[in-house]
């Protein structure tokens, strides 16, 4: 992350749970902990978010977001973290790092099921900001793999004994490293325990299975299975059996809800279809009564307008031809009223005086 070479900017926008102020004393820190305090040699969880530039940059509140849910689908809330931003040949995302080391209880936070806690975070997220997702996020790995938990719900009977040993002896055939062994065993609903056994399974139910018995290869013995996992996977760093099915419990309700979620999600994507496509019939209509209204009032104005105008050319006709009549009258008002007119017009025909 803080490679010059490579990265045009490095940002470290926050540093929890750390004395230290720069990313390099934090990680010792963190590291010093995770040596005096537990055993476990895996004490940092990294987390990259790359949005596709295609979509449109996020902004740093949406990366918070999705930061703050991500941490609390995988239990490590409040746990000492480093998130950092840098931008590579000109795109920007984001790296988290958490250490799993809880001081006050002086043990590691147990993740499981992380991929899937994962999964189904960045589908929330993407379709409460309306993103695309790439393709892989609405299937599991192998295109149409039946979950366990829909087979469960199929049957409603469980798994029988040869379907763990078909699950167990996949994931170890296909699986080249420790790391890479418990990935697969996760993928298909077991967790790495400790139990009176070097090391177990429990499963989606809760049930716990010795390790070595369910893998179908009669050359691999417990010893072969204890050298291949002990050094990146000690026993003192595993879940208890308890522990492993609490995990379990938990991610199953998580399950069953998105489950439920799904099964709505369709009739609801329809039912908002809908209400959209009558929402724009309705917007149509009122833009056109809109338009009719307005070409309507349009036409009053100017039908008002030419009346005013006829009207005023009117009463200016009426105002200029006034003086001129008024003008005729008084002159005939005059002549009537000159005294010898009026003695002549009264006196009788042939007299004088």
């Amino acid at each position: 992350m803080q490679n010059a070479y490579d990265n045009e900017l490095t940002e470290v926008v926050e540093l929890r749970g750390a004395i230290a102020s720069d990313l390099h004393g934090a990680v010792k820190e963190w590291e010093i902990q995770a040596e005096t305090l537990t055993r476990c040699q895996k004490y940092l969880y990294s987390l990259s978010i790359n949005p596709d530039p295609a979509q449109g940059e996020i902004t740093r509140e949406q990366y918070s977001d999705y930061i703050r849910r991500a941490e609390e689908a995988l239990g490590l809330t409040e746990q000492p973290r480093a998130v950092v931003f840098h931008i590579k040949h000109g795109r920007e995302h984001c790296h988290v790092v958490w250490s799993r080391i809880d001081a006050e209880r002086c043990k590691a936070v147990h993740i499981a099921f992380d991929r899937d806690k994962l999964v189904q975070v960045t589908r929330a997220f993407a379709k409460e900001h309306f993103l695309d997702l790439p393709a892989g996020y609405d299937k599991s790995r192998k295109i149409d793999q039946e979950t366990l938990y829909e087979r469960a719900k199929q049957s409603q009977t469980g798994l029988s004994k040869a379907d763990h040993s078909r699950q167990i002896t996949d994931a170890w055939i296909e699986s080249d490293s420790a790391k890479a062994f418990v990935n697969a065993l996760a993928e298909r609903g077991y967790i790495l325990a400790r139990g009176k056994r070097p090391y177990v399974v429990v499963d989606f139910y809760g049930d716990s299975h010795a390790l070595a018995r369910l893998i179908d290869d009669k050359t691999v013995k417990t010893r072969d299975v204890r050298a291949f996992l002990e050094k990146d996977f000690p026993e003192e760093s595993l879940p208890t059996v308890a522990e492993a099915q609490d995990l379990i419990a938990s991610n199953r309700k998580l399950s069953e809800r998105n489950l439920q979620e799904e099964h709505i999600a369709a009739p609801l994507a329809a039912m908002e279809h809908a209400q959209k496509l009558r929402r724009l019939a309705l917007d149509q209509e009122r833009i056109a009564l809109e338009r009719r209204h307005g070409q309507a009032r349009e036409s009053l104005i100017a039908r008002q307008r030419d009346e005013r105008h006829a009207q005023r050319r009117a009463h200016l006709e009426h105002v200029d031809s006034a003086p001129a009549a008024f003008g005729i009258a008084r002159a005939w008002a005059c002549r009537i009223s000159r005294p010898g007119n009026r003695r002549q017009r009264h006196s009788p025909r042939g007299s004088s005086i």
